[in-house]
């Protein structure tokens, strides 16, 4: 099952703070939660409530915790923050991409995520990942019991932590290929703002970002891709920004509220072409933009020349 193998090494490579030694437990906890939801047959087909349930079993887990981040968890963060998992998109109550973690009332579920929150032994695999990759042996122990699952042995929990899908390191190629090419090709600027900062220890501080996103498209192509600075390119993948199909920025002004003293603001890049390659033949492909602006609910540009 591909898609499962994805989902799996999606668990295992969450983008997670290790700031502090020790990965933070949120993200792993909230998918402990929701793996449970799919166990008593309380998950959604689509739609996810960020809900006061939803919140107390996430306090409930925290407890295992607790004794490393004693602070007051607030279940918004992870919710809000797993939409660069791929496995779910936050929305607001308009079901609209949620822009800040303030504004979410519900995750729109990816379909083969909830297949696979289903199947009982792909998410006793994934409880087993979660537990031995990011928690502290003392709280694996708790964890396991609180989810009534066999302690592993220690051989085995190491196995569980060093999981890698049979294609990861395909993968890894692919992106890394991906990154090079873009990233070159847009000479290490920004598309949108311009932005160029190379550095010799750090290299360059622009992404290579998908336009039609991976896990959907499976699609590296350069032409699926933009040079974006990490600002632009969040603001791109929360739909905030698309392009038409002569590279000129549409921004939903009304999505979101903003402040930019000291540096240029999304609203006026409006109507702007972005900043295109010297090679015509990887300019971003139109099929793609066009799957990018139906994705965030984008109108057609009403030109007031015509």
């Amino acid at each position: 099952m591909p898609a499962a193998r994805s989902t799996l090494d999606r668990i295992a490579h969450l983008r997670v703070d290790r700031a502090r030694a020790n990965p933070a437990p949120h993200k792993p906890l909230l998918l402990l939660v929701v793996l449970e939801l799919a166990e008593t047959g309380e998950l959604p087909d689509h739609l996810l409530p960020l809900s006061p349930e939803l919140a107390f079993r996430f306090c409930m887990f925290w407890t295992i915790v607790q004794h490393r981040r004693p602070q007051k968890p607030d279940v918004r963060f992870p919710f809000f923050h797993m939409a660069s998992e791929g496995l779910w998109m936050p929305v607001d109550g308009a079901g609209q991409p949620a822009v800040d973690h303030r504004f979410a009332r519900a995750a729109l579920l990816d379909p083969e995520f909830v297949q696979f929150a289903r199947d009982a032994a792909l998410r006793e695999q994934a409880r087993r990942i979660l537990i031995a990759k990011y928690f502290e042996p003392a709280e694996r122990i708790a964890l396991y019991t609180l989810l009534g699952m066999r302690i592993p042995k220690d051989e085995e929990i190491a196995a569980d932590a060093s999981f890698e899908a049979t294609d990861s390191a395909k993968v890894k190629g692919r992106d890394t290929r991906f990154r090079l090419d873009v990233v070159a090709a847009y000479s290490y600027t920004c598309a949108l703002t311009g932005l160029r900062l190379t550095t010799i220890t750090a290299g360059s501080i622009v992404d290579a970002a998908h336009i039609h996103q991976f896990s959907d498209s499976r699609n590296d192509d350069p032409r699926n891709g933009m040079a974006l600075c990490k600002n632009a390119h969040w603001l791109f993948d929360a739909g905030l920004w698309s392009l038409d199909d002569g590279y000129r920025v549409l921004v939903l002004r009304e999505r979101f509220d903003e402040q930019a003293p000291d540096q240029k603001p999304l609203a006026s890049y409006e109507g702007q072409r972005i900043r295109l390659p010297s090679d015509e033949r990887i300019w971003p492909d139109a099929r793609h933009l066009a799957w990018h602006r139906k994705k965030h609910a984008f109108k057609p540009r009403v030109d007031p020349d015509v």
